[in-house]
């Protein structure tokens, strides 16, 4: 069997386990790559805090004289609404050359890519100077303490690497006349925080003898969606925007203008990497229809610069609201960490892309979101990149896709995907 197909047919396995978080039950998916992989002579050890919830990692130990590399993904999907589908979510149904179902793209693809290239390198007997390591962890979606967060903290040794190649980019973009391949070497900080408002119930027919703190809330909610943040450069995007234009931007509102020439939707991709952002989510008020709310609850996603802490966020966000009369609640602060872009493992990104294709480029990238590598960086100081190689299906096609109804993945994609992991692995490990 080539290994096109054994990746496609491992995804389909793959993506007919529902592992929809909550609750998860990614054991299920650890068990299908624990007998895949052993079948292979990888050695592999389950890893759960609790039964259902278990966290697979694989290993090709070396001659101990080099370092270790990691192949991160996670097993976990969020929700498939069936009805909006037009496919089965959880079908593993092969059209077209593509695969469909829930997880193809965020990340059984790469699950499977990353198993089926150590898998294949464990029968072709390759003995790596340090170590190649495959972790698929439990809960990223959610990020309860199941999953990679869990594996640093009370198994550090199982995971410990010097570097790390996990999701969050690689797709291709044609910029200008050129085509890159991005890969993600920082990622924006998850802090979303909670504003409550407070005032006086009071039964709706009445409302000139209650205080309605939803009618309150309405102003901040207007001022966080009409703020502009302050913008600033991060040495992510003076870097992309140097190997996509061949020049150094001298500020974000340049930075900005060049990424409009080149494209709107590289433009898209740009404009969050410089600054923060607020964004109002959710709200919960009274939950009766005659009853007036003595308090209403705001959720606001906010994505941080790395380097931007909570509190420099929490300052912003007084300054935008005022003297009004709130109460401001940190709900989590994860990310916001970066790798170097010179180092042996962007060699290797760069050497993969020269030999699939010599006139492209790769192009360092901060991602807008987060992943599970900021656990890595900062519990080992782990050089983690984000790079998943796809060519096939255009960008901006699989950014709706993902969490959406009808993702899928090109097998072409898939196949790349194996190529990338065996030479990074090969180039870094020989």
């Amino acid at each position: 069997m080539s290994l096109r197909d054994e990746v496609t047919e491992l995804l389909q396995e793959l993506i007919r386990v529902d592992t929809t978080n909550p609750p998860g039950n990614e054991t299920a998916a650890a068990e299908v790559l624990q007998a895949y992989l052993e079948e292979s002579g990888a050695e592999v050890e389950l890893y759960a805090r609790i039964p259902e919830r278990a966290n697979l990692v694989a290993r090709i130990p070396g001659r101990g004289d080099g370092p270790k590399l990691l192949f991160l993904s996670h097993t976990d999907v969020v929700l498939a609404d069936a009805t909006e589908w037009s496919a089965d979510p959880f079908g593993g149904e092969l059209r077209s050359g593509e695969v469909w179902g829930r997880g193809a793209l965020d990340m059984k693809g790469q699950v499977a890519a990353s198993a089926v290239a150590i898998a294949s390198l464990a029968r072709e007997g390759f003995e790596p100077a340090g170590e190649l390591i495959f972790a698929a962890t439990a809960d990223e979606e959610v990020g309860a303490g199941f999953g990679a967060q869990w594996l640093c903290e009370t198994h550090p040794d199982a995971v410990r690497c010097d570097y790390l190649i996990n999701e969050g980019s690689g797709e291709r973009l044609e910029l200008g006349d050129k085509a890159f391949y991005m890969c993600s070497v920082a990622e924006k900080m998850s802090a979303p925080f909670r504003l409550r408002v407070r005032g006086r119930s009071g039964h709706a027919s009445m409302p000139g003898i209650a205080d309605n703190a939803l009618v309150k809330a309405a102003p901040l909610i207007t001022a966080l969606g009409e703020y502009v943040p302050e913008q600033r450069l991060t040495p992510e995007v003076e870097a992309l925007l140097e190997a996509v234009t061949g020049e150094r931007p001298a500020s974000p509102a340049e930075a900005l203008a060049r990424a409009r020439e080149i494209g709107e939707f590289f433009a898209e991709i740009v404009e969050p990497l410089l600054s923060l952002t607020l964004a109002p989510t959710m709200i919960t008020a009274s939950q009766k229809r005659n009853v007036i709310p003595a308090i209403c609850d705001v959720v606001v996603d906010s994505r941080l610069l790395p380097e931007t802490t909570p509190a420099e966020q929490h300052a912003i966000v007084r300054s935008v609201l005022g003297d009004e009369e709130y109460e401001l609640e940190e709900l989590e602060a994860h990310g916001g960490t970066r790798s170097p872009i010179e180092t042996p493992l962007w060699d290797a990104v760069a050497g993969w892309v020269s030999e699939v294709e010599p006139e492209a480029k790769p192009a360092p990238i901060c991602v807008a979101g987060f992943t599970d590598s900021h656990w890595f960086r900062e519990a080992f100081g782990t050089v983690a990149y984000g790079f998943f190689p796809s060519r096939v299906m255009p960008a901006e096609l699989a950014a709706r896709l993902i969490h959406s109804a009808d993702e899928r993945i090109p097998v072409e994609d898939l196949e790349l995907g194996v190529s990338f992991m065996r030479h990074a692995a090969q180039a870094l490990l020989s």
